[in-house]
């Protein structure tokens, strides 16, 4: 189906989201669409729709350290963030940012659906959010079991940025194991990425795999067992596996333990299996390339999926310019935490 982008505009919320077309136009494009993905499209549009009506964001309280180590770069005298209720960026403030255009790399299972909210957030701020799907992710419908590789799964992502005019650069969001495409970015185009930044993301160093950063915790379990359930032999049971789910009972209590019930329904009914092929790969990252880039870290301290612990070790390991956290999150902030978020992008945008 090529490669989809998903970015909502004021004309989409006033509509009523995605979906909102007349009852002649939806019945005869419904008829193209596959089962699988007329569900995914109802349910995020019953998610938007919901959203819009009830603007109940959070406020959840942050903590940042940026340079604290003679390497880093200083951030000082940063300006107010807002200027009102509605997260509209003092214009002063929006024409002084060079970079304007998010680009945010969902992780492992989801899709561009996942930053529906702050994709309303960063429009209202004035800003350029694009969310696209990895392959074989959101409604891309690559066979999971035919992505073996981390630069098949980042095509989407390479595409993107190989297509941006010479002078224009882009801040990079990377949503967990969506980081290792991040890396993977900065490594093969740094001259397009103005900065990176790592949301509970795998932020690993050279030679490592991202599956490395979960091993830790999850390598062990039962659910990695050879006759785990969770588990996909798209080339029989007698090869390795190729792809992988969490059941639904594990990952309620893994990525969506602080989420609203509306956003763990539709990541219920939305998300897909996660190719193994990249996950297991070794990433290749020169200090020539990705060690040049500005990359900034958030942490989820309330996260049962990639622990604080296991978090701060990746800072400690491949330390960033700028660390943040947000308290109450669970792993996927975008649902449980979309303000505080929000506010720190921001943050990160306009650090000099």
């Amino acid at each position: 189906m090529g490669n989809k982008f998903i970015c909502m505009s004021k004309k989409d919320s006033k509509n009523g989201g995605i979906g909102s077309r007349s009852k002649r136009g939806s019945m005869s494009k419904r008829k193209g669409l596959t089962e699988e993905e007329l569900l995914h499209r109802q349910a995020l549009a019953m998610a938007i729709q919901q959203h819009q009506l009830s603007q109940r964001f959070d406020n959840g309280s942050m903590s940042r350290r940026i340079g604290s180590t003679s390497s880093r770069r200083h951030a000082t005298n940063l300006t107010d963030l807002s200027s009102n209720t509605n997260n509209k960026l003092v214009p002063e403030i929006l024409e002084k940012m060079k970079t304007k255009k998010f680009v945010l790399v969902h992780g492992e299972g989801f899709g561009a659906w996942c930053w529906y909210k702050n994709i309303a957030l960063l429009e209202e701020s004035g800003l350029h959010p694009i969310a696209l799907d990895l392959t074989g992710s959101g409604i891309d419908l690559t066979d999971v079991n035919n992505v073996n590789t981390l630069a098949e799964y980042s095509k989407p992502l390479i595409d993107f940025l190989q297509k941006l005019p010479e002078d224009e650069k882009v801040i990079l969001v990377g949503h967990s194991t969506g980081g290792a495409c991040v890396s993977y970015a900065l490594e093969h185009l740094p001259q397009t990425i103005s900065k990176a930044v790592y949301l509970c993301g795998t932020m690993i160093s050279d030679g490592q795999r991202p599956f490395d950063v979960f091993a830790e915790e999850l390598g062990s379990a039962e659910i990695f067992a050879p006759d785990s359930k969770s588990l996909i032999y798209g080339n029989g049971k007698d090869n390795a596996p190729t792809g992988f789910m969490f059941e639904k009972q594990h990952m309620h209590g893994l990525y969506f333990n602080q989420s609203p019930a509306k956003d763990v329904a539709l990541a219920m009914v939305s998300m897909r299996h996660i190719p193994l092929g990249p996950m297991l790969e070794k990433l290749s990252l020169s200090a020539e390339n990705y060690g040049t880039g500005r990359r900034f870290y958030i942490q989820t301290l309330d996260d049962h999926a990639l622990s604080p612990d296991v978090q701060e070790k990746l800072v400690r390991e491949n330390p960033p310019e700028g660390v943040f956290k947000i308290k109450g999150s669970d792993h996927c902030p975008f649902f449980s935490k979309p303000q505080s978020l929000h506010k720190i992008l921001l943050e990160i945008a306009q650090i000099p």
